[in-house]
């Protein structure tokens, strides 16, 4: 967390206190604004840990599961149109076994 969060949390509460003291708003209404400014917190936090773990997973060399499908997706379609059933491998092996040559050895 970042360190200004604590006295961010301190002031807010403190200016909504003051307000509550000096008739400016109703408790249902400070009830209220804590809750939306909860739900707003709470949401920006959700969003700075997404992009924190997106960018190690990239770091990592990973990819995402719907660029993942996406991609099989695509892969398939080209399997299709190219006339390879699903499951089978689109190279042969060809080789060739070579006869054994036998050394004599003296």
């Amino acid at each position: 967390m970042a360190k200004n969060q604590p006295s961010e949390i301190f002031s807010t509460l403190k200016g909504y206190v003051q307000k509550l003291s000096d008739g400016e708003r109703t408790p249902a209404e400070i009830g209220a604004a804590l809750n939306d400014w909860a739900k707003e917190s709470a949401e920006s936090l959700k969003t700075k840990i997404h992009d924190e773990v997106e960018t190690a997973v990239l770091k990592m060399g990973f990819v995402k599961r719907e660029e993942f499908d996406a991609l099989a997706k695509e892969v398939a379609m080209l399997k299709k149109e190219l006339g390879i059933k699903p499951g089978k491998k689109s190279v042969k092996k060809t080789t060739k076994k070579s006869p054994v040559k036998k050394v004599a050895r003296t």
